[in-house]
């Protein structure tokens, strides 16, 4: 084979070992690797899916007033509804702390809820999203716990909140 058409060949693998193809474009990403990173709103998350990611919040872009949700890993399961039941492993930071209040990472195991049980944030931000997946959410103050938060949280009244969400199962 000629150097020409060896080089051609080379080239149209590497586009389609790098492409992936899904029903609708989520702006998603390959799993990160040590030195990759994506950014949301203030949080930038690293760290491969199935271990805890690593989370940078930029506590100077705290307030959001809209959901921001972005795909870092597409799963390929089961899609999330709005009656489903999920299994999800998590971490969430406030914005305006840039400190973690809770982590399944940290508790040991993922944590099982019905989707309709949990803050507007969580129910409108993982509508759409598949068993094996990652998923960032970035979920203003009125969209999770507002003016009043759990005592002891350590989340701030009307705090922006961040979570990275890796979806285990859904029911």
């Amino acid at each position: 084979m000629s150097s020409r058409k060896l080089l051609c060949a080379l080239s149209v693998a590497l586009l389609l070992t790098s492409c992936s193809f899904s029903k609708r474009d989520t702006g998603a990403t390959p799993a990160p690797t040590s030195g990759a990173s994506v950014t949301l709103g203030p949080a930038t998350v690293s760290g491969a899916l199935g271990s805890e990611p690593v989370v940078t919040v930029d506590t100077s872009m705290a307030t959001s007033d809209v959901l921001e949700q972005k795909d870092i890993v597409v799963g390929d399961g089961t899609e999330v509804v709005a009656t489903s039941t999920v299994d999800a492993h998590y971490v969430g930071y406030g914005a305006t702390s840039g400190k973690v209040f809770d982590s399944s990472w940290k508790n040991g195991s993922p944590v099982e809820f019905p989707l309709a049980n949990v803050i507007t944030g969580w129910q409108d931000g993982l509508l759409g999203m598949k068993v094996g997946g990652r998923r960032i959410l970035v979920i203003p103050g009125s969209m999770g716990y507002g003016a009043s938060p759990p005592q002891g949280s350590g989340i701030l009244p009307d705090e922006t909140l961040v979570f990275v969400v890796d979806l285990t199962d859904v029911k």
